[in-house]
C-alpha cells in the first residue's frame, strides 16, 4: 500500500510518512548440532507448561502429580557452558567428549538431549535425586510440622549429594505508624511499597516481638491528591500495640560441589509474595526444586529474634545414578505423533526445534567401555630440609572398581557380533525414518568400530537417504581435563558435526564441509587405506584420513544413492531455502493476491538467489541457466485465487563441490616438464 494510505491527514500541517517496510530474505543459520546421550546430570523429567487451573501457578511445577517431559532439548553455547549444565567427564557416556569435540572444531551452538529411562507412569520416575532441607525454618500451616522444609536436586543423580544450601535473613527498618486499631494495620511513610505476602518483625509496646505476614496493600486518602498512603493489612492481629516494624527476606546460597553456585535474594516466605522462594526455585534454580509439601504454603525463622544466623541445610542424600537401567528404546518415544503438540522425549524431543539441523547420537549403543576414572597423582615425600633416605611403605591396595562403573550395560553392542550388529543397524535405521519424517532434520551416522571393509560396505547397504550422513572410522582422543589416564574412542560425527558448523560460519552453506584437520584427534582408530578409501567414497562413506598434518575429513556426502543429493552442501543448501523461505515468508498471509503482490515475491526470492549465484552456490553460465521463479497467472488461475492460495514455482542448480582435481604430467624429448590440468 503506497506510503500516503498509511497516515491520517488531519489540520493542514506537515506530516512525516512512516517508513516503508523492509522485507528482504536473508537466508538461515544451519550450523546448530542436537546431541543425544548420557549424562551424570542435567535438565530431564522437566515438568509440563500449561493452562490448567490447577497448574496456574509457579510453585505448582514442582507438583509430582503434574505431566513431565522425559527429556528436553537444551542449547549451550559453550563446553563450559554444558559442563555446568550436564557434569563434565566424570558418567560412562559419550556424550560430553563428542560436545567438547564440537565446539573444539569451531561449532557454536550445542543443543543436548539428556536420556534417562522411562519408567512408564511408575513412581520410580522421580526416584534418584538428592534430598536435602532447610534448617531454621518451620513449614506452614497447611503441613503443621515443625523442623525443615524439604528440598530436591533439579534432577537426578549421584551428583545431588554433593548440594549444600545455606540460608540466612535480612531485614531492613519500615517506616510506618500503626493506625487504630494499633495492632492489625500499618500506614506506610516515605512513598514505601510492600506486596502482600511480606513478612514482618513487628517490636510490640510490651517489648515482645511478633511475626506477621501482610495480607493486603491498599491505598487510602483522596485519590485526586498528588500523594496518596499505603495501608499494610495484617494477617492476624498482635498482642499488643505496635511500635516498631521490620521488613525480613530470605536468601539462599545454594552450591553443587563441584563449582556451581546460586544466590537467590529478596526471597519472600509467604505464597502470596512476588519473590516467593518457592517460585523463585522453580523458575530460576537450575540446582534445586522445592518440596511439593510447603511450596504453596508458608515459611517462618524458627527464632524471631535470632535473625542474623545463618542456616546450613543437612547433607543432601538419596541421589543415584540410574545409569544400568537406560536402554536402547529411551532414546525414542515410539508413540511420537508429528502433529502432535505435545513434546516429545528422546530423540523427537529435537522435532519443531527451528534452530536444530544435525544430530548426533553418540551413545545409541555402547561398542565398549569407556576406561576407567584413574588418580594419576604421585605423592611427595619431599620436605623442607635434607634428611637420610627412608624406606618407603608398600603402596595401597587399589579400591576395588565399582560394577560397571565406567559402562552402560543396557546400551552394550559389540559389532563383531551379527546379532548386535543387526541391532546397531535397526536402531540407525529408526534414526532415518525420524530425520525423513520431520525432513528438517539431517542425521550424522558412524561406522561401527571394528568392523572390516567388506563389512563396511555391507553395513552401508543398509540406507539410502539424503537427510543422513554416514563416518568412518572412529577417532581416538584424549583430554587434559580428563580423569581417564587413557585414550578414548570417539564417534566420527561428532567432529564432522563441528566441521560442518565451522565450515558453514566461514565460507557459508554452499561450501562443502569436509577438507578439514580434526582438532584434538590422536589417530583414527583404524587406518583406511587407499584402495578401501576409493571403495568407500563412491558410495557415500564420508572417511577421516591419517596424515602427517593430523585427522583429515576428506569427504562430505549424504548416504542417497540418488546423484542430484549425494553432496551434503546440496542437501544443506536447500534445506537452508526451505527454511528462509517458510520463516521469512509469514508476512505475506492474508496479503491481497494481487499482481504487485506476485511481483514482490518474485522479487524477494530472485534476489536471495542471485546473491547465492553470485557467491558460487548454482552453477550455470547465467542467472537464467542457475535459476528461476515463476508466479504468474498459469500457476494461479481464478479458481486458486479464489481459494486464498498463491504457488510460486522455485528451481536452483546447486553446484557441487569440487572433489576431483586431474592433472597431467609429461616429459617431453628435450628434458622439458610439463604440468596442466586435464
Amino acid at each position: 500500500m503506497p506510503a500516503l494510505d498509511r497516515i491520517a491527514l488531519g489540520a493542514p500541517g506537515v506530516y512525516t510518512l512512516p517508513p516503508e517496510p523492509i522485507r528482504r530474505l536473508t537466508g538461515v543459520r544451519l550450523d546448530a548440532c542436537a546431541f543425544v546421550g548420557v549424562a551424570p546430570r542435567g535438565p530431564c523429567r522437566v515438568p509440563r507448561v500449561d493452562a490448567s487451573p490447577e497448574h496456574s501457578n509457579d510453585w505448582r511445577m514442582c507438583d509430582p502429580a503434574r505431566g513431565r517431559q522425559r527429556s528436553r532439548a537444551v542449547r549451550v553455547e559453550s563446553f563450559d557452558a554444558y559442563r555446568q549444565l550436564y557434569g563434565g567427564f566424570d558418567g560412562p557416556g559419550l556424550l560430553p567428549y563428542a560436545v567438547a569435540s564440537f565446539f573444539e572444531q569451531g561449532g557454536r551452538e550445542a543443543w543436548v538431549v539428556r536420556i534417562v529411562h522411562e519408567h512408564g507412569n511408575s513412581t520410580l520416575n522421580a526416584g534418584g535425586v538428592a534430598q536435602g532441607a532447610l534448617n531454621g525454618v518451620l513449614s506452614g500451616v497447611l503441613s503443621g510440622v515443625l523442623g525443615s522444609a524439604a528440598l530436591q536436586g533439579r534432577n537426578e543423580g549421584a551428583w545431588g549429594n554433593s548440594l549444600r544450601t545455606t540460608l540466612s535473613w535480612r531485614t531492613r527498618a519500615l517506616l510506618a505508624t500503626p493506625l487504630p486499631p494499633s495492632n492489625a494495620a500499618l500506614q506506610l511513610s516515605g512513598g514505601q511499597r510492600l506486596p502482600p505476602g511480606t513478612l514482618l518483625r513487628l517490636r510490640l509496646a510490651d517489648g515482645s516481638h511478633v511475626l506477621r505476614f501482610v495480607l493486603d496493600v491498599q491505598s487510602t486518602g483522596d485519590p485526586l491528591q498528588p500523594r496518596r498512603w499505603q495501608r499494610a493489612l495484617l494477617e492476624t492481629l498482635t498482642p499488643s500495640p505496635i511500635v516498631g516494624a521490620e521488613v525480613v527476606e530470605a536468601e539462599l546460597e545454594v552450591s553443587d560441589g563441584a563449582g556451581a553456585t546460586e544466590r537467590h535474594t529478596a526471597l519472600g516466605l509467604h505464597v502470596d509474595h512476588p519473590r516467593w522462594l518457592a517460585s523463585v526455585l522453580c523458575l530460576d534454580s537450575q540446582l534445586l526444586w522445592p518440596d511439593f509439601s510447603w511450596a504453596g504454603d508458608r515459611l517462618l525463622p524458627a527464632d524471631v529474634l535470632r535473625l542474623n544466623l545463618r542456616h546450613a541445610s543437612n547433607p543432601f542424600t538419596g541421589g543415584e545414578d540410574r545409569y544400568a537401567l537406560i536402554n536402547h528404546e529411551d532414546f525414542f518415544e515410539t508413540d511420537w505423533d508429528p502433529l502432535a503438540d505435545e513434546p516429545a522425549s528422546g530423540l523427537q524431543a529435537v522435532a519443531g526445534i527451528e534452530a536444530i539441523t544435525q544430530i548426533v547420537l553418540p551413545d545409541l549403543y555402547q561398542p565398549q567401555p569407556l576406561p576407567p576414572q584413574a588418580d594419576v597423582s604421585d605423592p611427595s615425600f619431599a620436605g623442607p630440609a635434607f634428611a637420610p633416605c627412608v624406606a618407603l611403605p608398600a603402596a595401597p591396595a587399589a579400591p576395588p572398581t565399582p560394577p560397571n562403573s565406567s559402562a552402560l550395560p543396557g546400551l552394550a553392542l559389540d559389532p563383531l557380533d551379527v546379532a548386535d550388529l543387526a541391532q546397531i543397524v535397526t536402531l540407525l535405521q529408526r534414526v532415518q525414518s525420524f530425520v525423513e519424517t520431520t525432513r528438517d532434520h539431517i542425521a550424522l551416522l558412524d561406522v561401527p568400530p571394528g568392523l572390516k571393509p567388506q563389512q563396511v560396505l555391507a553395513f552401508r547397504s543398509h540406507f539410502d537417504s539424503a537427510w543422513c550422513a554416514l563416518y568412518h572410522p572412529w577417532l581416538v582422543v584424549v583430554r587434559s581435563d580428563d580423569g581417564r589416564d587413557a585414550l578414548v574412542n570417539l564417534p566420527p560425527s561428532a567432529a564432522a558435526a563441528g566441521i560442518v558448523a565451522a565450515t558453514e560460519l566461514v565460507f557459508g552453506v554452499p561450501h562443502g564441509p569436509a577438507n578439514r584437520v580434526v582438532q584434538g584427534a590422536v589417530k583414527t582408530l583404524v587406518q583406511v587405506t587407499s584402495a578401501e578409501h576409493a571403495q568407500l567414497h563412491p558410495l557415500g562413506v564420508n572417511v577421516y584420513v591419517q596424515e602427517p598434518q593430523g585427522v583429515r575429513l576428506s569427504a562430505a556426502r549424504t548416504l542417497s544413492l540418488d546423484p542430484s543429493w549425494r553432496q551434503l552442501s546440496v542437501r544443506r543448501l536447500v534445506l537452508m531455502l526451505r527454511r528462509t523461505l517458510l520463516q521469512q515468508m509469514q508476512w505475506a498471509v492474508f496479503e491481497p493476491h494481487t499482481p504487485a503482490l506476485r511481483r514482490e515475491l518474485v522479487h524477494m526470492i530472485g534476489a536471495l538467489l542471485r546473491r547465492l549465484y553470485r557467491l558460487g552456490a548454482f552453477t550455470g553460465a547465467s542467472e537464467a541457466e542457475a535459476f528461476f521463479v515463476t508466479c504468474d497467472d498459469s500457476l494461479n488461475p481464478p479458481f486458486r485465487v479464489d481459494n486464498g492460495e498463491l504457488v510460486a514455482h522455485i528451481g536452483i542448480a546447486p553446484a557441487e563441490p569440487l572433489e576431483f582435481i586431474v592433472l597431467h604430467f609429461s616429459r617431453s624429448g628435450d628434458g622439458t616438464l610439463t604440468l596442466e590440468a586435464a
